[in-house]
């Protein structure tokens, strides 16, 4: 009788929590994190945009960080749509990948904000969102494989 080997996979590491939130309405981000600060103890603030280097543009996105005293969680609110491009090079190709715009999650063009924190069992409730102008989040886990785990960790 010949022996059977079993091969178990190690379980995929999560390394970050994140949640797309989406707007009812388009409103500026100052608008929306004015209403954000206004609901919560901690403030939110613009800090640095994140920038990304592309072929043919250079994205920006916005940035938001606020920090949680009581379960002492930082958190961060990315754009997920790029407020602005410069482009660098013209493009020499008929249909280039790149495009004047750009989203952090191209699946879901549809989020406004990606909500961030390197904690992996951090509570997203603890940030009370604007009633009627914000859907209900969709949480989610990214690996240290993902490429937005690999930008925001570059970011930080």
């Amino acid at each position: 009788m010949e022996h059977l080997k079993l091969i178990l996979e190690e379980p995929e590491e999560q390394a970050g929590q994140i949640a797309l939130v989406r707007l009812v309405k388009d409103i500026p981000d100052y608008e929306f994190f004015y209403l954000l600060n206004k609901h919560n103890r901690f403030c939110f603030e613009r800090i640095d945009d994140l920038v990304l280097e592309g072929s043919y543009f250079t994205y920006s996105f916005v940035v938001f960080r606020g920090y949680c005293r009581e379960s002492k969680v930082c958190f961060h609110f990315f754009g997920n749509r790029s407020v602005q491009s410069v482009q660098k090079k013209i493009s020499d190709v008929l249909f280039p990948d790149e495009q004047e715009t750009s989203w952090l999650m191209p699946l879901h063009p549809d989020a406004d904000y990606i909500l961030f924190t390197p904690d992996t069992y951090a509570d997203f409730s603890v940030i009370l969102l604007p009633e009627n102008l914000c859907f209900q989040r969709q949480d989610l886990f990214l690996s240290a494989d993902d490429a937005l785990y690999q930008i925001i960790q570059y970011y930080e």
